[in-house]
């Protein structure tokens, strides 16, 4: 058996060396951890990273022989957001923690029937478009929300009727959680 070139690093864009090879991959193929992966010649290699990344269009991944592989966002279902007011809009998106890709005239989103409906129900032009999609990474790191469950209101409530606890667990292939909050009773 032929053992596959092994890519243990990465470099972010403008930092990756001359890639000689490409590889097309979907936004929730770009985060990896470790995956054998067909670069766009019929190349395999296995990409074997000590941490989960999210890689975007122009990464590299870096290989043990020295070659370097870069990453092209593949086309993919989307929909294309548009509207008079596009900061409205690009709020709403941003407060259901969907992925945007955010462009002066309008907003891409995955396709997503439930989100489609809120935002033509406020006044969107939502299209069905196929092309690559690369999302804003978020302020706090890759801003990607596999596995991210969490609970709270958006809207007013009685003074009453408040909850302070607010907790996040996550898991991308490591050992890790944490939570926010504190647990303390409330005399009303």
């Amino acid at each position: 058996m032929t053992q596959l070139p092994t890519c243990h690093a990465i470099a972010r864009k403008g930092h990756a060396a001359d890639a000689t090879l490409t590889v097309t991959l979907s936004y929730e193929d770009r985060f990896l951890r470790r995956k054998v992966l067909t670069a766009d010649s019929g190349e395999a290699f296995l990409v074997d990273l000590a941490h989960t990344e999210s890689l975007d269009q122009d990464d590299a991944f870096l290989l043990g022989d020295g070659r370097a592989v870069r990453v092209l966002a593949a086309a993919e279902p989307l929909l294309a957001v548009s509207g008079a007011d596009l900061p409205r809009l690009a709020w709403h998106v941003g407060n259901r923690h969907t992925p945007c890709q955010i462009e002066a005239a309008r907003l891409l989103i995955q396709r997503d029937h439930v989100i489609r409906d809120m935002l033509a129900r406020i006044g969107a032009e939502v299209t069905e478009v196929t092309e690559p999609f690369t999302p804003e990474g978020g302020a706090y790191g890759h801003g990607r929300t596999h596995g991210h469950d969490h609970s709270h209101s958006h809207g007013p409530a009685p003074v009453q009727a408040h909850a302070h606890a607010h907790a996040h667990s996550h898991s991308h292939g490591q050992d890790h959680g944490h939570s926010h909050g504190h647990d303390h009773p409330h005399d009303h």
